[in-house]
């Protein structure tokens, strides 16, 4: 399946001269989720409501500072390579080229809703993160904005003292929070007319009653209401419990839709470019490698996340990488963060293996214990 017919002509797109509290604004008004920066029939970049609020540029930045370069694809390409591309480049829309000249764009969106009903011999527990990053509803807006940027997160589930889900608190909300004037309006009655917008309580701008996915659900109900309600992920609450148990996001989808049955290990990694010494194949063969040492564990997808923050040590930026192997037993992890994206990898690697080979003990505990049990039972 291609993306012919999913692909539309057109696309919202602005100079990279225009500034980013122009773009702030279109953000806002015009209801969309990405702007494609254009330098004659060249593509930049994207800037999205994320770029907006990871930035602590001046409403006076012109575009080609922040815009995020993003693959451009050709009409007739793959679905499944599509869904690959906007994985690794965190992007919800890559544009179109037909005949070699731009001639529009497809978004995660379009292709979702493509392909809903092959979507159906999935559970949203099969492909959800159980990576839950949370935060309290007393916390300042300023602690949550801290909290997103330092994980690479776009939503975070708001729990009570006792764990209890209370709502969720996204990058969109956020996003409106920062282009906002310092001062709210009309909020003297609550915190007072003088009250930074980033000190006020996470309470005052989470959704209290959002959309949620159970993980028992398949992933074309998960994914239709995601749609239904334009939201670009779910926090998963088991139906018997009033905790959230994962994330699941339209990334989520998309990476399962580029799937592959190769021999090889299906790896894809986010942001390689941040990598210096190590190239992509490097860091495939090495996490095939750390999977390899527990023959029992099918691993079925491989994903390596870096993400940078804005701290630097010696011209080397802090750089957190999150390694994720989904296998047919359960997900295994590692985090490591570095100066420089090599040094973050080394770390989590290691953080991986260890998580791997205590996998195996937990493994071999088990059927020991499990002979020891039925030996037992055999006098």
């Amino acid at each position: 399946m291609d993306i012919t017919d999913i692909a539309t002509e057109g696309f919202l797109d602005a100079s990279p001269n225009e500034r980013l509290g122009e773009l702030s604004s279109v953000l806002e008004s015009e209801g969309r989720s990405t702007i494609l920066i254009l330098d004659g029939d060249d593509a930049l970049g994207v800037i999205t409501p994320r770029e907006v609020l990871n930035s602590h540029r001046s409403d006076s930045t012109s575009a080609d500072a922040l815009a995020k370069p993003v693959p451009t694809v050709d009409r007739t390409a793959d679905v499944r390579e599509v869904c690959r591309l906007l994985v690794e480049s965190e992007s919800s829309v890559v544009p179109v080229r037909e005949g070699g000249e731009l001639w529009g764009s497809v978004t995660a969106n379009a292709i979702l809703d493509a392909v809903l009903d092959d979507l159906d011999v999935l559970s949203v527990g099969e492909i959800a993160s159980a990576d839950v990053v949370d935060i309290a509803p007393d916390a300042t807006m300023g602690e949550a904005v801290n909290t997103l940027r330092e994980n690479g997160v776009s939503r975070l589930p708001v729990t009570d003292d006792g764990g209890q889900f209370v709502g969720v608190l996204t990058t969109n909300d956020m996003t409106e929070f920062v282009l906002r004037e310092t001062t709210q309006q009309g909020s003297g009655d609550r915190t007072g007319d003088t009250t930074r917008m980033l000190d006020l309580p996470v309470r005052d701008a989470m959704d209290d009653a959002p959309p949620t996915a159970s993980p028992d659900e398949t992933v074309k109900e998960a994914t239709e209401r995601m749609l239904a309600v334009d939201r670009d992920g779910l926090i998963v609450v088991p139906e018997y419990a009033d905790r959230p148990t994962g994330v699941l996001t339209k990334t989520d989808v998309l990476r399962a839709l580029s799937y592959t049955q190769e021999e090889t290990m299906d790896v894809q990694i986010t942001n390689v470019s941040l990598l210096r010494r190590a190239s992509k194949a490097d860091v495939a063969e090495r996490v095939e490698e750390i999977a390899g040492r527990h023959e029992d564990m099918d691993v079925l997808h491989a994903h390596v996340r870096f993400h940078e923050h804005e701290e630097e040590l010696r011209g080397d930026p802090l750089v957190q990488c999150k390694i994720r192997l989904r296998t047919d037993q359960e997900e295994v992890a590692g985090t490591g963060e570095g100066y420089g994206a090599d040094e973050a990898l080394r770390i989590a690697l290691d953080k991986l293996e260890r998580n791997v080979l205590e996998l195996k003990g937990r493994r071999s505990d088990e059927e020991e214990r499990g002979q020891l049990l039925r030996k037992l039972n055999e006098l």
